[in-house]
């Protein structure tokens, strides 16, 4: 892959990723939502459960844009191996070691969400937990290779990032109600076929037929 030289890679790769990790904390955030079943009239379930997918292909989207800008400016000696394998970089290898580990756990877990029709429920469940974890080391290696992100505003929004998404796994883990145990949200069309799966079977006749009165003689 061919390297560059310009400022502009370098804003680029700080931008995007001060926005994926503002995206992904709103991401691990709504998913709390998700998983304890909130959701009125105006909003529903299934309203937030859908822009949940969508900031998270969104928030993967920044992510690919902040490693590609990374790996092309020649300006630090970073591979795009390093992006996948930890421990293989040689400009800040723990930093950029807590990033690796960082995409390939929230790429394990996007990656299980496309495919959740097709694995087991437990599977997806259990894949799903990566989830705080990669926000985790994230926020470790935005802290530690960031530019900004040890003092002033960038310091600010690392704080608010990781205080958001404190707040949200004690609420997740604290506040979940009972009814929320082992369901997720469904769209009205998955609505309607698990309806008419568990819906008994009507019996017309044998409900509208009546023993016949025995008059005595």
């Amino acid at each position: 892959m061919t390297a560059l030289t310009t400022p502009y890679l370098w804003y680029t790769t700080r931008a995007t990723g001060i926005v994926a990790l503002i995206l992904f904390t709103l991401v691990v955030s709504l998913g709390t939502l998700v998983a304890n079943r909130i959701g009125g009239t105006i909003v529903g379930r299934f309203e937030i459960n859908e822009l949940h997918r969508s900031l998270s292909i969104v928030a993967v989207v920044f992510l690919v844009i902040h490693i590609l800008t990374t790996v092309l400016d020649s300006y630090v000696s970073t591979g795009l191996v390093s992006a996948f394998i930890p421990m293989t970089s040689s400009y800040k290898r723990v930093a950029i070691t807590f990033g690796a580990v960082a995409f390939d756990l929230i790429l394990a877990v996007w990656i299980s969400s496309l495919l959740k029709l097709r694995v087991a429920n437990a599977t997806w469940r259990f894949i799903h937990w990566f989830s705080w974890i990669g926000f985790t080391t994230a926020l470790v290696h935005a802290f530690m290779s960031g530019t900004d992100s040890r003092s002033g505003i960038g310091l600010v929004v690392v704080g608010a990032c990781g205080a958001t998404v404190v707040i949200a796994a004690l609420w997740r883990f604290l506040g979940r109600p009972t009814r929320a145990a082992g369901r997720t949200a469904l769209s009205p069309l998955a609505r309607v076929k698990v309806t008419k799966m568990t819906r008994p079977v009507s019996q017309p006749f044998a409900s509208s037929a009546r023993p016949a009165n025995k008059r005595g003689r």
